[in-house]
């Protein structure tokens, strides 16, 4: 299958293969192993050199990453559109906001810059701007709190992609 990060207006952002891991009350689950090649764009190919998992909630404005023992990053949630499936393929637009774990615990939102500069140059709505920015407050208490699914159930998940 494949995962498609676009930007509002539908051009083409990260998008990389996965495979289809399984289904529970949160979402549908997919993994990349470690060697996994994606992109940015037209950009060059990225290998990424330790496996992660992706929750992609059936509706929920975010997509959620939880990557393998050796990376700095714990958890790493885009703030999207909801995710939509098609043909293979599950689409969503990034609408830049990202709250994020490092190992150590600490929970942050990154790239708030990104996301005052984009409601500018890409016109987003105002129930855009509401939807993420709702979807970020939510996202952190979560996050923080380890409130399911950011309590480890993505490790059996993970196990099938190590």
């Amino acid at each position: 299958m494949k995962v498609i990060f676009r930007k509002y207006g539908g051009s083409l952002h990260w998008h990389h293969p996965a495979r289809l891991l399984g289904e529970d009350a949160h979402g549908v689950w997919v993994g990349c192993e470690a060697g996994t090649t994606g992109a940015k764009g037209d950009g060059p190919p990225v290998v990424w050199e330790r496996a992660f998992v992706m929750l992609f909630p059936r509706d929920a404005w975010w997509v959620a990453l939880f990557n393998d023992e050796g990376h700095k990053l714990d958890v790493y949630v885009d703030v999207t559109t909801v995710p939509e499936w098609r043909d293979g393929e599950v689409t969503m637009i990034d609408l830049d906001l990202d709250v994020v774990r490092t190992k150590e615990g600490r929970v942050f939102v990154d790239d708030e810059d990104e996301f005052a500069e984009h409601q500018v140059l890409l016109g987003y709505p105002p129930e855009v701007i509401a939807q993420a920015e709702a979807a970020a407050r939510g996202l952190v208490k979560a996050v923080t709190d380890r409130v399911p699914p950011f309590d480890g159930t993505h490790l059996p998940y993970l196990s099938q992609v190590r």
